[in-house]
């Protein structure tokens, strides 16, 4: 039953991955708009109900996966060892997503598609806008549980949203210089850095 499991789960994000790929050559090629959802689904040899059955709409797809890097930076935080200082976690926490970026949209070259595709593209600009909202309200609130008698609410929106917002605009700076992903990466971590006030 678990290997099953696992074969399905292997088997989705392998869709996602040909979906993505597929989607970023095609922005290269044939721009933004005048790609079509059809073209993606295509040039990843998936139906088009296949592609929505992973993302719901084009602007999705060149975000990634925003959720389970989420996932993974709230889980960080909650994980959390005894006495860690808020600061601390929340810095490991940016390290795993970054870590995650990494590992997918920075190698493939989604990263650098989406910050192209941000200052362009309005539909993208308010999905990013969206998604970005929505993870900063999530790993909000995991830190105001976290530490309920350090934080409030606002506090704990106010440090994450400083942090994130800083490794946001530091990838963007950073790969509108054409910089590699291991320098975008860099950048990311000295931005998280500079934002928690820790050494860069």
């Amino acid at each position: 039953m678990q290997d099953g499991t696992g074969r399905r789960a292997r088997k989705k994000q392998h869709t996602r991955t040909a979906l993505i790929d597929a989607a970023t050559r095609l922005f290269g090629e044939k721009g933004y708009d005048g790609t079509t959802v059809a073209d993606i689904a295509e040039e990843a040899d998936v139906s088009t109900r296949t592609f929505f059955l992973h993302f719901p709409t084009k602007e999705d797809v060149v975000l990634g996966d925003p959720t389970a890097r989420v996932d993974a930076g709230t889980l960080a935080i909650s994980e959390r060892s005894p006495d860690e200082p808020v600061r601390d976690v929340l810095a490991r926490a940016l390290d795993v997503m970054i870590a995650d970026s990494w590992a997918g949209d920075l190698s493939s070259g989604l990263a650098a598609v989406r910050a192209r595709l941000l200052t362009s593209v309005p539909a993208v600009q308010a999905r990013l806008l969206q998604t970005s909202f929505t993870a900063q309200t999530r790993l909000a609130e995991a830190l105001h549980d976290t530490y309920p008698d350090e934080l409030d609410e606002i506090d704990a929106a106010a440090l994450v949203g400083a942090a994130m917002g800083a490794v946001n605009a530091a990838a963007i700076a950073s790969l509108h210089r054409g910089a590699s992903p291991e320098q975008v990466r860099a950048a990311m971590q000295r931005a998280a850095a500079i934002a928690l006030g820790r050494p860069a």
